[in-house]
């Protein structure tokens, strides 16, 4: 049991549970003790990939959070909460909506490199401390802006129950009770100029360490108002996409049928960004003493050595000699 569970994080889940959740199915499942651990937080509020990392796989989770992601979100315009999202409370208010027109203009000032800062609400540490929990306490939290980067930023389809084609929510001001009517972009014209938009739904790749909630934000106050995320997905982490995900209840079911193992993606899925370098037995048995290989015929960069199907490590290549990086007891 050396490799990936990917789980498709249900709403209201920590990642912590997530990790015991696998543990729980191991042990019911009768498959032993072996190393847990995830690849990447996601929020409780938050659904979609994670990936959790059994046995020596472990060994990579730290690479995993380096990792790029993915995620679907819902921005609501007009309400801005202490925690950026709809379990905060309600901590400013615009009247203003912003166009269709207006959000396409906005969004290429969040692609590339940005700077942002934090939510008060997050697992950063200040002077030792949770931001989080000096948030919860009344405390002022005042989070240091950092460097990331949105690879691409777009609006797109609502995922999980919304509807299938690219959409805006219109103002409800003029709708009988209070309904808003729903305008498709792909199977119909787009919103009216000076149409309002209650809510649209994006979808951005990120560098690891951005914030959604709190590109959210700054979306909606670049448009001339306030906003907070009230539906937030992940569909990528890394190599791992919502097609390699599981619910927990087939994860349950593979417990139960002692079935595990099918579910299991091998070590290597976590590195199939990387080359691999084939090994001979004895320069397998090196790699594996720590040692350095020497005379290696490879491009510069990170490998994945195997000995035939068996990993035998992560390395790095350099002016021809091969380093250890993460070695596999396998």
């Amino acid at each position: 049991m050396h490799g990936w569970i990917i789980l498709d994080k249900p709403l209201g889940l920590g990642s912590t549970q997530g990790v015991s959740a696998v543990k729980r199915a191991l042990r019911s499942g009768g498959y032993g003790k072996f190393k847990v651990g995830h690849g990447g937080t996601l929020d409780p509020l938050a659904t979609g990939v994670l990936p959790i990392a059994l046995g020596e796989a472990t060994k990579l989770a730290g690479r995993m959070l380096d990792s790029d992601k993915v995620y679907d979100f819902t921005i609501r315009f007009g309400e801005q909460t202490d925690t950026l999202d709809g379990e905060g409370v309600v901590i400013a208010t615009s009247g203003v909506r912003p166009t269709a027109a207006a959000l396409t203009a906005v969004l290429p000032q969040f692609t590339g490199p940005i700077e942002q800062v934090p939510p008060a609400y997050s697992a950063l540490k200040v002077d030792g401390e949770r931001a989080y929990d000096l948030a919860r306490a009344g405390e002022e939290v005042v989070l240091a802006k950092r460097a990331v980067t949105v690879f691409s930023l777009h609006t797109s389809p609502a995922r999980g129950g919304g509807p299938s084609e690219g959409w805006w929510r219109g103002s409800a001001a003029n709708e009988p009770h209070g309904e808003a009517p729903l305008h498709r972009s792909s199977s119909g014209p787009p919103p009216r100029t000076g149409e309002e938009l209650e809510e649209a739904t994006l979808t951005a790749h990120v560098s690891k360490g951005t914030y959604i909630r709190s590109l959210a934000r700054d979306i909606a106050l670049a448009l001339g108002t306030v906003g907070h995320v009230t539906m937030l997905r992940r569909t990528k982490a890394g190599p791992f996409t919502l097609e390699n995900a599981i619910s927990l209840d087939k994860l349950h079911e593979g417990a139960m049928a002692r079935d595990l193992e099918h579910l299991l993606l091998p070590l290597r899925a976590g590195l199939d960004d990387i080359p691999a370098l084939p090994l001979t037995p004895d320069q397998a048995g090196l790699l594996r003493q720590g040692r350095v290989l020497s005379g290696i015929a490879s491009d510069d960069g990170l490998c994945f050595a195997m000995l035939d199907d068996v990993p035998v490590a992560l390395a790095e290549v350099q002016d021809g000699n091969v380093s250890v990086i993460r070695g596999f007891n396998l």
